[in-house]
């Protein structure tokens, strides 16, 4: 298989930016996810990289070799699109030997591969049936199988599970990130379902508005956001954010928003607008009667709004200081709408982001903004 790299590849379509000049690294073997809303740029980068489109700058490069202006039958990169694109009056097994028919392959080695890409998607007894006589599970796999077939350097795939149900999506996504650790293949994946990207992807690109807002593998792109849209994209419910303050009290750096506020490092700030995250999953409720700033983290007090069962947890909902905050919680916490309540996120489930620019902060040593040893805020 092949590493895939793009440099500064971008696509305008009159005034309209699609794609702003993404430059992103795809090794060998990666199952690449590109996640974004609609209208991210996401499907319009993947059809760049097919040759479908062309891009109005920047370059594609295969294992090191300029494929920028190739056609796509040259680049031996398969799609799988989220159409499936079958040919209705073709049997499943004629669908599957098309792209090696058209290759000019000998018969005997088309009936081979036929054969073993069936066998190895669980297709080989419908091989004799036209696609209007398949599920849409079915349709799928040999979507997926007629691109196999032709052992292509990576697959491209555009949104291939859109058009199944819950349950059947479930099982397809489990046999592609079975096929690629059995293929070791690269697949460069389109989606903006953040489940599929956290279940199937080893890395994970976010797209916002054309540009490319992170890279990095699911536990990375969750734990870490690197901005604001990154933050409040993945998640399900999102991150709660607020506007809020950071300020030095005492030798220690504070954060301070409406009903809401603590300390988290010991240290010095000059005054920053930031924007303050916490994951549902790291809120906990605590006694609302207790003092407040006992202990290090950010303490939240407001109402109980409302409680969603999910049979297995619950997501409580909290209005503090204007903001409605998400939080999961076991089923054994017992609230109910309307009572006081007081949450606390520990600070190393905090996030802060800086208001102006969206990005994220660290709280760094930076000798050349600070004494030795004396820890900073810095841009991630």
């Amino acid at each position: 298989m092949s590493a895939i790299e793009i440099r500064g590849l971008a696509r305008r379509f009159g005034s309209t930016v699609a794609v702003n000049s993404v430059d992103l690294t795809i090794e060998d073997g990666d199952f690449l996810v590109l996640l974004g809303p609609s209208g991210c740029g996401k499907t319009t980068l993947l059809r760049m990289l097919a040759g479908l489109l062309e891009p109005t700058g920047g370059q594609v490069l295969l294992d090191g070799r300029d494929i920028t202006h190739e056609p796509s039958k040259r680049r031996d990169l398969a799609m799988v699109f989220q159409s499936y694109a079958l040919y209705p009056h073709l049997s499943v097994a004629k669908n599957l030997a098309f792209p090696l028919k058209v290759r000019r392959v000998p018969a005997a080695e088309v009936a081979t591969r036929v054969a073993e890409v069936a066998a190895s998607l669980e297709i080989d007894h419908l091989l004799q049936r036209k696609p209007r006589q398949l599920s849409g599970g079915q349709r799928q796999r040999v979507a997926v199988g007629r691109a196999l077939v032709r052992a292509p350097r990576a697959f491209l795939m555009d949104e291939p599970l859109s058009n199944l149900d819950a349950k059947l999506r479930t099982a397809t996504r489990q046999e592609l990130t079975d096929l690629h650790r059995r293929l070791g293949a690269t697949f460069v994946y389109v989606t903006h379902d953040q489940v599929e990207a956290m279940t199937m992807a080893t890395k994970i690109a976010v797209l916002n508005a054309g540009d490319l807002e992170q890279l990095g593998t699911p536990a990375e792109v969750y734990d870490r956001p690197a901005s604001v849209f990154v933050a409040g994209f993945l998640g399900s419910p999102a991150m709660n954010l607020l506007d809020a303050t950071l300020t030095s009290d005492g030798g220690s750096v504070r954060v301070a928003a409406p009903d809401a506020g603590g300390v988290l490092w010991p240290g010095t700030t000059p005054p920053l607008d930031a924007v303050l995250g916490v994951r549902p999953e790291h809120l906990t409720f605590v006694d609302p009667t207790a003092p407040a700033g006992t202990r290090p983290g950010v303490a939240f007090d407001g109402v109980v709004d409302t409680v969603e069962n999910l049979g297995s947890e619950q997501v409580v909902y909290v209005r503090s200081g204007g903001s409605r905050l998400a939080v999961r919680a076991p089923r054994e916490v017992v609230v109910r709408a309307g009572e006081a309540a007081r949450l606390h996120a520990p600070v190393a489930h905090t996030h802060l982001f800086d208001r102006e620019t969206g990005r994220r902060l660290e709280w760094v040593a930076d000798p050349e903004t600070a004494p030795a040893g004396d820890p900073a805020l810095a841009a991630a």
